[in-house]
Order: structure tokens, then C-alpha cells, then sequence
């Protein structure tokens, strides 16, 4: 083997080892390393090295997971059957808790432990609940009893419980029309309500109006008489200053509008003696 082989043989064995020797972890995982088959840290995001052939790194997803768990018969308090469909979010937040207590980080093991502690904390909590609970009862404060009970001993596993959620409820046959008789029967209560609610409302919303259309009325009135005496006074004072100025032309024009008013349709009859001072201006300009 000439020197060159040679060189290329180990330029390769060295960029071998180096592939074996540099990990790197993802922010998105989580990752152990193993020292012949046994744990011996836990490796923080980057990147780290290990002993080609006798270290070895595992890694696991670290975002949300979700697990869809099987439909489960439950009894109420009553003891009245369900049938309960639900779901789980989790995630790891403990690689090495999850490495040994799911025999080497097996998925499924650890999904058939969820599983099996779902259906034990959906007998619990819903065998506590009458039906009626359940059907319109605090359907927020099941689900977070259901979260924080389940997640109690989640830490054993080394994962965290995000969300659990109900997505259905199933009744049977026989309880079916008592329990949709019993929704129907909230429901009409419920509306009543808001609208009684709403009735309340209206007749406040009414009576403000009535209230506000009084006040803007009765200024509106005020402004009105305010205005109306400074005209009279203005209309007082102008007629003043013209007396003043020519007591005579005032009269005789005063005298004018009286004769408009008086004689204002031609069936109009008035019996006044013709000498009176009615009939002055009339006189002189038949005497002119």
C-alpha cells in the first residue's frame, strides 16, 4: 500500500470517528447520553461530543405531543353510563425520567401508561358528578380538575401535562331523551334569563330617554322663553324710540293695523259711532 492509499485510508477513519465522536441536539429535543448502555448526563441543546463506541446519545422530541386516547365507559355519580372520548397534550420535560420509567424511552410504553391513568382519573372525577353536572354543569372546571389530577404523578414519567380535554360525551340509549330533556330544560331557563335580563334593560334604556327628552325639552322651552322676552323687549324698546321720534306716524300706523285686523274678511260687521277716535285718520282724509 503506497503512502497516498494510505493517507486517503486515514483521512477517512479520522472523518469515521469524528461522525461518531460530534452530536448535536436540536432546541426541539431532548437528549441523554449513555455510557455502555447506562445513563450518565443529560446533554443540553448543541453541540457536544462522545466516545465512539462506548457512549451513546439519545434523543427524544421535545414539543407537543398529542394522544387521542380510546373512548372509555365511565359511571356518574348516579350511576348512570357515559361513554367519555378525550385527548392529552403533553410533552417531555425530563429526558432521563423518561428513559427509565418507559423501559429505555419506548413512545408506546409511556402512551399506554397515559392511557391507562386517563381512564382512571375520567372514572374518578366524572363518578363524583351527577349527570346533570355533567350535561350543564362547570364543563371548564372538569377539564382543569382532569388536567391538574392527571398531572400529579405525570412527573414519574418525566413529561408535563399541557391540556386534557373531553371532545365528547356519549349517553345511552335509555338516558338518552331524560338527559336531552334535562339540557332543554336549562337551555329555556338560560334564555328566560337573558331575556328578563334583556327586558330589564330596555325599560332602563326607555326611562334614560325619557328622562334625557324631558331635560332637553324643558331647556329647549327655557331657551325658548329666554329668547322670545329679549325679542319683546327689543320689539318694546323699538317701538318706543319710534313714538318717540313721531308720535303722530306711530299712531297713524298703529291706527292702519287696527283696520287690517278689524276688517279682515268682507262678511266682518262692525257698530262703532262714526265720530269715535276709531275712525280719525279715516275722517281727516276725507276731509282732505
Amino acid at each position: 500500500m503506497n503512502k497516498s492509499s494510505l493517507a486517503l485510508l486515514l483521512t477517512l477513519v479520522l472523518i469515521f470517528l469524528a461522525s461518531q465522536s460530534i452530536v448535536i441536539v436540536r432546541d426541539t429535543e431532548k437528549a441523554i447520553l449513555l455510557k455502555l448502555g447506562a445513563f450518565e448526563r443529560t446533554i443540553e441543546p448543541g453541540l457536544t461530543f462522545k466516545i465512539p463506541f462506548i457512549d451513546d446519545v439519545m434523543k427524544f422530541e421535545a414539543r407537543l405531543r398529542t394522544l387521542d386516547t380510546q373512548p372509555d365507559r365511565v359511571l356518574s355519580k348516579e350511576s348512570k353510563p357515559l361513554f367519555v372520548d378525550s385527548f392529552v397534550k403533553y410533552k417531555i420535560v425530563d429526558a432521563e425520567t423518561f428513559y427509565t420509567s418507559t423501559n429505555g424511552g419506548q413512545d408506546r410504553v409511556a402512551e399506554d401508561t397515559l392511557q391507562r391513568r386517563v381512564r382512571d382519573k375520567l372514572r374518578n372525577e366524572f363518578g363524583k358528578r351527577t349527570l346533570q353536572d355533567v350535561v350543564s354543569g362547570d364543563r371548564d372546571g372538569l377539564m382543569l380538575a382532569l388536567r391538574n389530577s392527571l398531572g400529579e404523578d405525570s412527573g414519574e414519567l418525566g413529561v408535563e401535562i399541557v391540556d386534557f380535554r373531553v371532545k365528547r360525551i356519549d349517553f345511552e340509549r335509555e338516558i338518552r331523551s331524560s338527559v336531552f330533556e334535562r339540557m332543554k330544560t336549562e337551555r329555556n331557563r338560560i334564555a328566560e334569563e337573558l331575556r328578563a335580563e334583556g327586558r330589564e334593560l330596555a325599560e332602563e334604556i326607555r326611562a334614560n330617554a325619557d328622562k334625557d327628552r324631558t331635560i332637553i325639552l324643558a331647556e329647549a322651552t327655557r331657551e325658548a322663553e329666554k329668547i322670545r322676552g329679549q325679542g319683546d323687549a327689543i320689539a318694546a324698546g323699538t317701538y318706543a324710540e319710534a313714538f318717540n321720534k313721531d308720535p303722530e306716524f306711530y299712531d297713524f300706523t298703529r291706527s292702519l293695523k287696527a283696520y287690517k285686523s278689524t276688517f279682515n274678511d268682507q262678511g266682518d260687521i262692525l257698530l262703532i259711532d262714526p265720530d269715535s277716535d276709531y275712525f280719525k285718520y279715516l275722517n281727516k282724509s276725507e276731509q282732505q
